[in-house]
């Protein structure tokens, strides 16, 4: 694993808590020499992971749609920024460029691209490992409602793995780390 994709939201949400991990996960990142790989925004946790990568003398990559870079204000001290021209590209190619992704605290265009990441990696168009930092118990109802997708068949018990939960953000990154997928390059061919 070299770059890590973090998807979280362009606001700081109600909670110190939640500001606190987006620094403590943008330290641990440039700690372990992960390069972030994030939306592009110099707003909410979007901005504060980015700004702790940067102060820390990480590399930070943001992926982000013209017509959002004015609305999220995109960052403009990144090592790079991609502009793309929508939304699905903005996706792609932040599956492209990862190697793993965590998700944080978020929105319900955090909540899409974990889900549609997950689709991903369920129909093995990559094989790259995905994990939640569930901080403040924001995902609990996420992870129930997985389960409940399980117990009414419309997932596997293979596909509940697919999502690693958890609070801590060290023991996140470690549970990451131990992913041996073989594919970390782009998408295999959807055809």
């Amino acid at each position: 694993m070299k770059n890590i994709c973090v998807f979280c939201g362009s606001s700081c949400g109600n909670s110190a808590v939640y500001e606190k991990a987006a620094i403590e996960l943008g330290e641990l990142l440039v700690l372990k020499g992960y390069k972030l790989i994030y939306g592009g925004g110099n707003v909410g946790l979007m901005g504060i992971i980015a700004d702790t990568v940067l102060a820390k003398g990480g590399e930070v990559t943001g992926v982000i749609p013209g017509f959002l870079q004015q609305r999220e204000v995109g960052h403009t001290g990144l090592t790079e920024m991609v502009v793309v021209e929508s939304m699905h590209q903005r996706k792609m190619k932040m599956a492209e460029l990862a190697h793993a992704f965590v998700a944080m605290p978020g929105g319900f265009g955090t909540l899409e691209e974990l889900a549609e990441i997950t689709t991903w990696v369920q129909l093995n168009l990559m094989d790259k490992p995905i994990g939640v930092l569930n901080i403040n118990g924001y995902y609990d109802q996420l992870k129930g409602f997985i389960e409940k997708m399980k117990e009414e068949g419309f997932i596997s018990k293979q596909n509940m793995s697919l999502i690693q939960f958890n609070t801590n953000v060290a023991q996140l990154i470690k549970e990451l780390e131990k992913h041996n997928g073989q594919n970390i390059g782009l998408l295999k061919s959807q055809t």
